[in-house]
């Protein structure tokens, strides 16, 4: 797969970021953001296939930390202790944050020529498209945010049982590895869970890299990024938040919440979907999302008389 170089910013070194496209780049151009810790293969061919029939030109990628793209090794932190200071008000240091992630992407989209794209994201990668909408405006045609939420802490908490799921120590070896990842059903879609589907998407990711280091500070960027709620509300970009009523590692609250802060934003609350984006939601999730740019592609035309 193709591997972006992108310029180095402040003090931090070279980024590279292992990338794959789909469809005609001479369509709409939607970028697809990773969650937390996930590389860019769990993305269902499904939902790719069925984005392309949407006549967009698809780019998908492994944010830095996981996959392929840059590891940040040795950079210590203590998510925990970041998380303690933030609730504190005091100063944090972390390797990064979700500004340096949403910058990543931008840079992507820079390396491949593309000056302004529709930008859809799962999780933690809801958060960082929202980071690219705020930050970086002029490149953002309309925003997708799905199963996220705006970083306060009164909306979108986990339930007990999935935050332990989540919290827990990864198995080093490869079978254990395997196994563990069931603890997810806690948090997946209900209706459509498949352990063979959990196993298997768990089996690829440890096969193609295993590397639970980037987990911490990946983790420390969510908390130092802190609550994005003012932010949210000055944004003027076309948003569709999609949500499932399952999910309970990011509960509905956090999209409902993220909806009511972007003003004109439209809210979708899936009965069947969890925290995932299961096959059988596919079409679901492409029609909605094709759409949502199709309208945004409308209001973004000038007009001159």
């Amino acid at each position: 797969m193709p591997r972006a170089v992108l310029p180095a910013i402040a003090d931090e070194g070279a980024i590279e970021l292992e990338f794959e496209t789909f469809g005609d780049p001479g369509n709409p151009t939607l970028l697809l953001v990773n969650g937390f810790t996930s590389q860019m293969i769990v993305w269902e061919t499904e939902l790719i296939e069925g984005l392309v029939a949407q006549d967009l030109y698809v780019i998908i990628y492994d944010n830095r930390d996981v996959g392929l793209s840059t590891k940040l090794d040795g950079q210590r932190v203590q998510p925990m202790k970041v998380l303690r200071a933030i609730i504190a008000g005091e100063p944090v240091e972390v390797p990064y944050t979700l500004s340096a992630m949403a910058a990543d992407g931008m840079g992507l989209l820079s390396h491949l020529g593309i000056d302004q794209a529709h930008i859809a994201g799962v999780s933690m990668g809801g958060m960082i498209v929202q980071m690219m909408a705020i930050e970086h405006p002029e490149r953002v045609l309309s925003l997708c945010s799905i199963m996220s939420s705006p970083g306060d802490p009164d909306y979108g908490q986990p339930s007990p049982e999935a935050r332990t799921a989540l919290l827990a120590p990864p198995s080093i070896e490869r079978e254990a590895y395997i196994n563990d990842s069931i603890r997810a059903k806690v948090w997946l879609s209900k209706k459509h869970f498949s352990e063979e589907v959990t196993r298997d998407r768990s089996a690829r990711q440890f096969d193609r890299i295993f590397y639970p280091e980037g987990f911490t500070r990946q983790l420390a960027a969510i908390y130092a990024t802190g609550d994005r709620s003012e932010r949210l509300q000055q944004l003027n970009v076309a948003t569709l938040v999609i949500h499932g009523r399952d999910d309970e590692l990011i509960s509905a609250s956090g999209g409902e919440r993220t909806a009511e802060l972007i003003d004109g934003s439209r809210y979708l609350l899936l009965s069947d979907m969890g925290h995932d984006l299961p096959a059988p939601l596919a079409p679901v999730f492409a029609e909605a999302i094709g759409g949502h740019i199709r309208v945004s592609n409308i209001s973004n035309i000038s007009i001159t008389v």
